[in-house]
């Protein structure tokens, strides 16, 4: 295996296990990461500061990518920021409100945003969306940067959710099943994948030098930007088809178990 400078990896489902821990070992296989010069980025779905919050000891030291590619910080340094229109903003929302069920966020650089009364709801997305303000009309323009658009349905986003959105992917937008409940809408060229490629560009890292590590459909392009590309073994099976390798679950903290294989293996 070439010499590894770059690891990056999903944090719901793939880093994270299933009480949204990290694993124990992070700290001392870190260290070792740290000693190789090997730069550790988690990237998610997740606003920055419900990412960052992993982190607090090493925020300044590492990669963040956030808002499923949208937001790209280095060392604290912005590297890359993407956008909404306040009229793609608008019509989706619209459109969410006619889906029975579905719930709406706006994730932004400084906070998220919703317009939903139902606390549940509230309580559940908080976990994600640490920073977050409810507004009367999500339609009304916020006084932010908005990356992306999350939307929620308590059944199945694959099912209920993407068919009644897919259309804006005609709109010069993406929009991707980022988790079971989950769909995200962005703007098009806005992926994990391009967010590792200006990432990997700044600072001179070749695909051949990135490990990378993901379980669902928005970090299909991500995997594809890596050379060693790991799908868990809890992941959707067409992740699974797009990785090169397999990792153990999420539960038995695969991400970690993998890197000290191969830090113990160089």
């Amino acid at each position: 295996m070439k010499d590894i400078k770059l690891i990056v990896t999903d944090m719901d489902g793939t880093f994270l296990n299933s009480k949204y821990e990290v694993s124990p070992d992070f700290p001392k296989v870190y260290e070792e990461l740290k000693k190789r010069n090997i730069l550790f980025v988690p990237a998610s779905g997740r606003q920055m500061s419900g990412i960052t919050q992993y982190f607090s000891d090493i925020e300044n030291e590492i990669g963040f990518i956030a808002e499923n590619g949208g937001y790209v910080v280095y060392k604290n340094e912005e590297i890359f920021a993407d956008k909404l229109s306040q009229k793609s903003i608008s019509d989706i929302i619209q459109t969410v409100r006619e889906i029975p069920d579905a719930r709406a966020v706006l994730s932004a650089k400084g906070s998220s945003y919703y317009e939903s009364e139902d606390q549940n709801f509230v309580d559940y997305f908080s976990k994600y969306y640490i920073k977050n303000q409810k507004r009367e009309d999500l339609t009304l323009e916020v006084d932010d940067s908005v990356f992306k658009i999350a939307i929620y349905h308590p059944v199945s986003a694959e099912e209920f959710l993407y068919p009644a959105l897919k259309k804006f992917e005609n709109e010069d937008l993406v929009v991707v099943v980022s988790g079971k409940y989950w769909v995200d809408i962005m703007n098009k060229h806005t992926n994990k994948g391009n967010a590792i490629e200006k990432l990997q560009k700044s600072l001179n890292i070749l695909p051949e030098q990135t490990m990378a590590f993901g379980d669902y459909l928005n970090d299909i392009e991500m995997l594809k930007n890596a050379h060693y590309s790991y799908a868990m073994k809890n992941a959707h099976p067409s992740v699974k088809e797009a990785a090169k390798f397999e990792a153990c679950s999420n539960d038995s903290f695969g991400v970690l178990e993998t890197i000290k294989t191969y830090l113990n293996g160089n």
